[in-house]
């Protein structure tokens, strides 16, 4: 079986009050960097309008190249009758936890596009309470759904473009390569440098570092 078959086999988990209306406009959910040690995570929403011809090329963001990414993020921008983009920043997700930040993010999104929207649809297994539209979570999304994996590009899209410039801050870390994942790379870097103030210190290499003798956080 296929990934995309084996995603569109998947279930597909709904709050107590979801019903689709098939008039009804979507909101596609998705986020990237909920694994990485250090910078925001990035949560995007895209409403398509479905009188409108469809967007080619679309795909999960991480079966695409980063040239593509970047070519789809532009026209996306142009054929979404809305879009939105929230980065949480570091101070949110060792404030609340990744998981929970991530929601929060999610919830902000939708309630910035549902002014065109009746309902949303979230990749994933969760539907985050406090939506104000009803929602549906589809596990594999970002396979299936063409809203989602727009979401998917640009969460990616803004993610990478904000490591970009965090790299170009503390070019000591490699964030132009690794985007804050823990590689080997980075993780040497961290054990060397401690970590900068993008860091997430709920992360445990990150909080290991700080709890390390002679090693202190770079501003």
């Amino acid at each position: 079986m296929s990934r995309r078959h084996a995603a569109a086999a998947s279930l597909a988990l709904f709050d107590g009050a979801a019903v689709i209306d098939p008039g009804h406009r979507i909101a596609g959910v998705d986020e990237a960097g909920r694994g990485p040690l250090a910078g925001p995570v990035a949560v995007a929403a895209v409403v398509f309008d479905p009188q409108r011809p469809r967007l080619n090329g679309l795909d999960d963001s991480k079966q695409l190249t980063a040239a593509r990414r970047e070519q789809l993020h532009d026209r996306i921008l142009d054929r979404a009758l809305a879009w939105h983009v929230v980065l949480v920043d570091v101070e949110a997700i060792d404030r609340l936890n990744i998981y929970q930040a991530t929601l929060q993010g999610m919830r902000d999104v939708v309630a910035a596009v549902a002014h065109v929207a009746g309902f949303a649809r979230i990749d994933g297994n969760v539907v985050p309470k406090g939506l104000v539209l009803p929602a549906q979570a589809l596990v594999g999304g970002d396979g299936i759904d063409r809203a989602i994996m727009a979401a998917s590009i640009l969460a990616k899209v803004s993610r990478d473009r904000y490591m970009l410039n965090l790299h170009a801050r503390h070019p000591q870390y490699g964030f132009d390569q690794h985007k804050g994942y823990g590689t080997p790379a980075h993780l040497a870097a961290l054990r060397e440098h401690g970590p900068c103030a993008e860091h997430r210190r709920s992360f445990a290499p990150v909080r290991e570092c700080l709890e390390a003798p002679a090693v202190a956080a770079i501003a």
